[in-house]
């Protein structure tokens, strides 16, 4: 393989070769064999599939997070995640400040496994979080899902909305809640993440840390087709330390899940190609015969 055929092969997976994401099932379809990917594309240079990207097949570049409420594309392409939220198909998370990360329902738990909390109902109790998050979280029990702005009211004390939006954010990155709908002139809808997908949760928790980010790295690397450590370890910095996915990979490399190849001069990691067995041909006597009656 080639740098250029990487590239072809990534647009393929990516759907960033005109084919474009109109359907739910589609939708639905596409994440579940990428396992995550990026809502809107970052500043920083992240090799790694996007939602936005996929659901308008390539074109034009799209703009980023901060910029996106004004394109229709983007106005669109959130509408379908929304629905995708709505059925428990997918979820989000809020890892790299500047866009959100899609998550499949498939690779949720692992997603847990790396960076959820394991007591999650006794969160409300913990000291360390302040009294608004404690408050928040309170009342997100109590009546989740729910909009913001029926948050603050309960609250009460006209909480700032960038105080709430803090609160939000800190149990959001702890997966204690998770953004479950949208609905224009309401905005956001929250619940406790442990009633919205118990399953997952459950299954989450039943699951090391190690388990968890080992899993995540071999889909991410599948999605990818092919990567440099390094660019791997970019990706996974956000949700643990760059030691523990070198961990990580080692262990993969050790396990022979993955194996080094060449692309453009460089060295990167691939998922060890399945070895398709060599089932030997019958022998065929090659003489040939003489038709019967022939002299």
């Amino acid at each position: 393989m080639n740098e250029q055929e990487l590239q072809q092969q990534r647009r393929s997976k990516w759907l960033a070769n005109g084919e474009g994401l109109q359907t739910l099932e589609r939708a639905v379809e596409w994440i579940d064999s990428v396992g995550m990917c990026l809502v809107y594309p970052v500043r920083a240079a992240m090799v790694a599939p996007t939602f936005m990207a996929a659901f308008t097949g390539g074109g034009d570049r799209l703009p980023e997070e901060n910029q996106a409420f004004k394109d229709p594309r983007a106005q669109a392409g959130r509408e379908l995640i929304v629905r995708m939220l709505r059925q428990r198909s997918a979820f989000e998370a809020r890892m790299f400040g500047e866009a959100n990360l899609l998550i499949s329902a498939q690779s949720f738990p692992f997603f847990f496994a790396l960076m959820g909390d394991r007591n999650p109902k006794q969160e409300g109790k913990n000291e360390k979080s302040s009294q608004l998050v404690q408050d928040a979280y309170a009342v997100l029990q109590r009546e989740g899902p729910i909009s913001k702005r029926n948050l603050a009211e309960r609250l009460g004390g006209a909480p700032s909305e960038a105080a709430l939006d803090r609160a939000l954010g800190e149990l959001w990155g702890k997966l204690l809640i998770m953004r479950v709908d949208y609905r224009p002139g309401e905005g956001a809808y929250w619940d406790v993440l442990y009633r919205w997908a118990p399953e997952a949760v459950k299954q989450g928790t039943n699951l090391s840390m190690a388990q968890g980010l080992s899993a995540l790295i071999s889909k991410y690397l599948d999605a990818v087709v092919a990567a440099e450590q390094s660019e791997i370890e970019n990706f996974f910095s956000a949700m643990t330390s760059r030691s523990k996915v070198r961990e990580a990979i080692h262990a993969l490399l050790a396990a022979r899940e993955f194996s080094f190849v060449t692309i453009g001069g460089k060295s990167m990691m691939e998922i060890t190609p399945e070895v398709v067995p060599h089932v030997p041909r019958p022998a065929t006597n090659s003489r040939v015969f003489p038709k019967r009656g022939a002299r």
